[in-house]
């Protein structure tokens, strides 16, 4: 297993706008349009919670991304490089 500390946030972005957001609008591009642009917005921290390495490697894996991200193997294990 992984020694390393992981951490899962939650956040909710609320955004005020003239027109409905468009579907396809990155979480970056909103966040720019909220700083410099037509959206007010703001971000409220949900939860945060400690996670296992296996935990983490799961939740990466459910967001289409992969364990190796953290350096960790699909079970959770720290990858040796």
């Amino acid at each position: 297993m992984s020694s390393n500390n992981f951490y899962r946030t939650v956040l909710t972005v609320e955004v005020l706008s003239e027109e409905p957001i468009d579907d396809g609008l990155s979480l970056a591009d909103i966040a720019r349009e909220g700083a410099e642009g037509s959206f007010s917005l703001v971000v409220t921290t949900q939860a945060t919670e400690a996670v296992s390495g296996v935990t983490m490697a799961q939740l990466l894996a459910a967001q289409g991304s992969d364990p190796g991200f953290f350096m960790l193997d699909d079970a959770g294990c720290r990858l040796d490089i």
